[in-house]
């Protein structure tokens, strides 16, 4: 199979879907590698190395247009819709659910698309997601230290006090992969952790494994509010696979939090689960409302390319080594825990959580 890589060029967007051992293992296996020229640079790879272990340095019209399969980080802007037509294989984070005007542009040029954070298991993981959420956790109490400080608007807290002074306190709404990491790097700061969830075992294994050095609430509107009152930096990780995220602080919640706390809602590739929450960009990352500091970049693993990229390459190569072996019907049809990957195909929407988004585009 022919296979594209593109340049990723949504704002400060610097991973590149597949690393050299993936590009090894697909020219090994008997693949095309295209990859476009420069797509590595940001996460360390230069295009000698890609070419040194087989892959082809094309332009982007080739890297699209010649492809079979293109793998992908992040979903195609509009710039690149151009480039989508009929059967096209597309790998990569779509997040249809909170985008209509993409869900439309895939049905109407029949493009099949196979979304990474819908691959799951019978168990109900989510490998394609998880090492992204794992880095997205971590970054999220990473960057809402550094909103909380006065030059990004903050109150000026240090996450873990001084002796004398209260460290932050900190609020994290969700305990899937996403929240146990922020938790544990919150911890690390030594800051005061709130975790909410309403999965009591979730709950129960981060009391277990941070010896109880954090409070665990089940999740609901009460709790959530009283939380939200309280906070320095509350952190949304929130996550329904492939549906999106339900609206959990409300505008009034915002209204009552602290002057110059923070919010980082890393649930905003999916909507957001923070009612004034709006995408932000890695060149404009916050903004202001309420006397709150929002943080909602949607690709904050990008910040980390290197570490990023590696890690994204090791969970997708299997499954692109499926769907270029068997070609994506016959690779979904032998492998349940990728069909749940496919979200649209022959110009309709397949799966169940998009249905739910855009009933009126099912018919």
């Amino acid at each position: 199979m022919r296979i594209g890589v593109p340049r990723e060029i949504k704002n400060g967007e610097h991973r590149v879907a597949i690393a050299i051992p993936g590009v090894d293992a697909l020219v090994r296996a008997g693949h095309e590698v295209m990859v476009e020229s420069g797509a590595g640079v940001d996460s360390g790879i230069p295009d000698a190395q890609y070419q040194a272990h087989g892959a082809t340095i094309v332009d982007a019209a080739t890297a699209w247009g010649e492809a079979e399969m293109v793998v992908k980080v992040k979903e195609p802007l509009p710039s690149e819709y151009d480039y989508l037509r009929p059967g096209l294989i597309l790998f990569t984070y779509l997040h249809l659910a909170s985008s209509r005007e993409l869900t439309e542009e895939l049905l109407a040029r029949e493009v099949v698309g196979v979304a990474y954070e819908t691959v799951q298991t019978d168990a109900g993981q989510l490998p394609l997601l998880e090492p992204m959420s794992e880095v997205a956790g971590r970054l999220a109490t990473q960057v809402g230290a550094r909103c909380l400080e006065s030059t990004w608007g903050g109150r000026g807290v240090l996450m873990g006090g001084v002796t004398g002074v209260a460290p932050a306190e900190v609020v994290i709404i969700g305990a899937g992969t996403v929240g146990q990491n922020a938790a544990h790097i919150a911890l690390g700061y030594g800051a005061q952790v709130t975790l909410l969830d309403i999965d009591a075992n979730r709950l129960r294994y981060m009391e277990e494994i941070t010896h109880g050095n954090l409070i665990t609430l089940f999740s609901n509107p009460y709790a959530i509010a009283r939380c939200a009152g309280y906070a320095d930096l509350l952190i949304g990780a929130v996550l329904i696979p492939g549906a999106r995220a339900p609206r959990l602080v409300t505008e009034e919640m915002v209204r009552e939090m602290k002057p110059g706390a923070a919010i980082v809602d890393v649930a905003v590739d999916q909507g957001g689960c923070v009612e004034t929450i709006r995408p932000t960009s890695h060149s404009e990352p916050t903004y202001v409302q309420h006397d709150v500091v929002h943080y909602a970049v949607p690709n904050m693993p990008a910040l980390v390319p290197r570490t990023s990229t590696l890690a994204l390459t090791s969970v997708t190569l299997p499954y692109a080594l499926k769907i270029a072996d068997l070609g994506a019907t016959a690779a979904c049809e032998q492998d349940p825990v990728l069909a749940r990957g496919l979200n649209v195909s022959g110009g309709r929407i397949v799966h169940e959580a998009v249905i739910g988004a855009f009933p009126d585009l099912t018919g």
